[in-house]
């Protein structure tokens, strides 16, 4: 027998975790099911299987080191006996993983597609329904999940007897447990002539288009999942779940604060102090805000239930007004008079605020 460590080509300082790794590597690119009329292939896999049984067991490890072949003996050489050898160890996905990892199809993954709708503000707010089009891999349709050419014939596997499991026994315990059969991919059938499509992976990539459903009141971030609406990982599974993230564009005059909306008017100086009516957006259109006489800047005026509809006790939020008083910058000497004698003639009486901060400053300073 070669040595095992060549066979797998290791160190003989290599840890468990390495010669692991190192095994599955090369199984994967030596099974038989990857390497389809290469009598050869039976060979190298069967070797490295009983590398692997001698290596990945430390007590047979420690007597090869010590004692040679002659340690492991009958055991080592019919690459049957010793460590039970499990073909989940390969990992399926792996070992089609060339054909899987063009169509985006990872290790281990489930099928879970992810995409991001993208809707506006108003959108959000009111709800709306959103054809997404999107691709993702589905059964190949020419041979119908196959994986097989069409009106080419199956063989039925010998190692599960087309049952597509096998029932495998696991170290010293006594009980068998049954998995899904490694050589047919659970399909109890062997392909013998591909598919052009899929090359005998039996999935394709196709574009596909649903109707999607966005509840009012929304907000950025929020997820939606629509079942069975992704990847179909392996042929001989369902297809996974399409996990939808709602991303809300930002609105020119609006943003969104629980179910209230803000927005920031500016107004003028003689509409702070005088008041009257101002035309404002809101989500339903034009609307009309009064503005009470005296109104300070950074005032937050309120108007009832123009806000974001509640989605659980109904009714909608409110929105929020917040105002700022535009100062003019660009005066004619006429109007710097102006306000010049109208500064006079207001005084402090009339800005309690402007005395209120003076009378802080005097105590500050003494």
């Amino acid at each position: 027998m070669r040595d095992p460590y060549e066979v797998l080509g290791v160190e003989r300082s290599s840890t468990q975790d390495e010669i692991k790794s190192a095994f599955r590597r090369l199984a994967a690119q030596h099974h038989p099911d990857k390497n389809p009329g290469d009598q050869g292939a039976h060979v190298r896999f069967k070797e490295l299987n009983a590398a692997y049984q001698i290596l990945s067991d430390p007590q047979k490890r420690a007597a090869f080191d010590r004692f040679g072949p002659a340690a492991v003996g009958a055991a080592a050489g019919s690459g049957v006996q010793g460590v039970p050898f499990d073909m989940h160890d390969l990992n399926l996905d792996a070992i089609f993983g060339d054909l899987l990892g063009a169509l985006g199809i990872r290790v281990g993954d489930r099928g879970t597609l992810q995409k991001e709708v993208r809707i506006s503000f108003e959108e959000a707010a009111f709800g709306c329904t959103k054809q997404i089009t999107y691709d993702r891999v589905e059964a190949c349709s020419d041979c119908a999940g196959s994986g097989s050419a069409p009106g080419a014939a199956t063989e039925r596997c010998a190692a599960c007897g087309g049952r597509g499991r096998v029932r495998m026994q696991q170290g010293m315990l006594p009980i068998a447990i049954e998995r899904p059969c490694g050589r047919c991919r659970g399909t109890g059938r062997i392909v013998t002539d591909p598919c052009r499509t899929c090359r005998g992976a039996g999935l394709a990539a196709k574009q596909k288009t649903i109707e999607v459903t966005i509840p009012a009141g929304v907000e950025n971030g929020a997820t939606r999942l629509v079942e069975r609406g992704g990847n179909v990982a392996r042929p001989d599974r369902g297809p996974g779940d399409l996990e939808l993230t709602i991303r809300v564009a930002p609105h020119e005059f609006f943003r969104r604060v629980g179910d209230d909306i803000v927005c920031a008017v500016p107004i003028s100086f003689a509409r702070a102090a005088l008041g009257g009516d101002l035309e404002i957006p809101t989500l339903d259109g034009k609307g009309r805000l009064r503005i009470p006489p005296g109104t300070q800047p950074g005032s937050v005026l309120r108007i009832k239930g123009k806000g974001i509809p509640r989605r659980v006790v109904g009714g909608r939020g409110d929105q929020l007004v917040e105002v700022s008083v535009e100062v003019p910058t660009q005066l004619t000497a006429s109007q710097k008079e102006l306000i010049s004698q109208l500064a006079k003639e207001l005084g402090e009486n009339v800005q309690p605020q402007q005395a209120s901060f003076m009378d802080k400053l005097k105590g500050l300073f003494g």
